[in-house]
């Protein structure tokens, strides 16, 4: 690695989970990278599946009804950043770096930024697995920390050759458990700690306008939070961003939300994002996979339809706009242009898998954008 965190070495590590209640000297220190500014807020959509769907034949529409480029159709809505999942060695070939590149630049044409979202496995990881890259699975610990801080430098190194230049960076997906389990399990911390600082100082030293981003699931338990961030400040991890998943029909109330962004605010003073949020505008199927969520009302009182796909995301973004101090920075759709298309499922191995979330897309079944869009791009 070219550069030891700041953080370690001045021995932050030895203050313990105590150290995370500086807030003040701790978001100083820190700084809120680039320049201490405040930002844009982030208007964002994941379309880690375009790729995919574009090759299966997907189709994208404009207002008007005329087939568009979804990535165009995004920008023109009023989205302002891309968020897209990088693997190490997807079967498929998609979601690698050399895909991430591509969409990258069409990213970039379009006049927005992307935000790089690092799973750290050769397929999903989230609360539920964070599985090993084949090709790092005998890996010693240290060689393991090497592999994390080379493989986000990569990614990086090949964005900056094509002329791209993210603003955010994201260490690991959903890691509530920590991630590469079981070296960096929940049960590791110092370990779960060295991987998380490999990958920002490799954002750091590869992408140094861009920050550096830890994200958990469960938006609401502040339980969770306060665990994780405590003992990565402890542990001496140097990241720049906070990033939440919230979902309304899994995570709970709004006002566990609200509390905790702005408890996490207060505690460690850094910007945050609420990076994946999304609600059903049917409850219908359109590939003959079963959706993932078939509920008539996800949220009690709250039915499945365009309607309320905007509703949410405007309480959402309410939620984050209100953070205290100026340090709720953005909420990006999950997924936004996963359409259901034969041959473009959610499994990198199994060609024949499909779809569990079109009914949760910002395009409908026909491939028009859906009033959340405009929304999404207002606000």
């Amino acid at each position: 690695m070219k550069r030891r965190t700041a953080l370690t070495a001045a021995g932050i590590g030895a203050l313990g989970v105590a150290a995370a209640s500086a807030t003040p000297a701790l978001a100083e220190a820190l700084g809120d990278r680039p320049g201490g500014r405040p930002g844009k807020f982030v208007r964002g959509a994941d379309i880690s599946g375009l790729l995919k769907n574009e090759d299966f034949g997907a189709v994208y529409r404009k207002a008007n009804g005329r087939n568009g480029d979804a990535v165009k159709i995004l920008a023109d809505s009023g989205v302002n950043t891309i968020r897209a999942k990088v693997w190490v060695d997807p079967v498929d070939g998609y979601n690698s770096k050399e895909r991430v590149v591509e969409l990258g630049k069409r990213v970039k044409r379009a006049g927005m930024d992307l935000f790089v979202d690092f799973h750290y496995s050769d397929a999903w990881a989230d609360p539920g697995k964070q599985n090993k890259p084949a090709a790092w699975a005998d890996l010693a610990f240290e060689d393991l920390v090497a592999a994390v801080y080379d493989h986000t430098a990569d990614v990086l190194g090949a964005l900056k050759r094509a002329g791209v230049k993210p603003t955010l960076v994201q260490i690991g997906n959903e890691t509530n458990g920590g991630l590469l389990w079981p070296d960096g399990r929940w049960d590791q911390l110092e370990q779960m700690g060295r991987l998380l600082a490999a990958g920002c100082d490799a954002v750091h030293d590869t992408a140094p306008g861009a920050k550096a981003m830890l994200h958990l699931a469960e938006g609401g338990n502040n339980g969770a939070f306060r665990w994780f961030f405590d003992n990565a400040v402890a542990n001496g991890v140097e990241f720049d961003a906070v990033g939440a998943s919230y979902y309304p029909f899994w995570h709970g109330p709004l006002s566990g939300l609200e509390a905790n962004l702005n408890d996490v605010a207060d505690r460690y003073g850094k910007p945050i994002y609420v990076v994946e949020t999304a609600y059903p505008f049917t409850t219908e199927d359109s590939d003959g996979f079963p959706n993932i969520i078939t509920d008539p009302e996800p949220v009690a009182g709250y039915p499945s339809s365009p309607e309320n796909q905007t509703y949410w995301l405007e309480q959402v973004a309410q939620v984050v706009k209100n953070v205290p101090g100026g340090l709720g920075r953005g909420v990006v759709w999950w997924e936004a242009t996963w359409t259901g298309v034969a041959g473009a499922g959610w499994d990198p191995a199994d060609p024949a898998s499909g779809n569990g979330w079109e009914n949760q897309a910002l395009f409908d079944f026909d491939g028009r954008p859906l009033p959340g869009l405009r929304t999404l791009g207002k606000l």
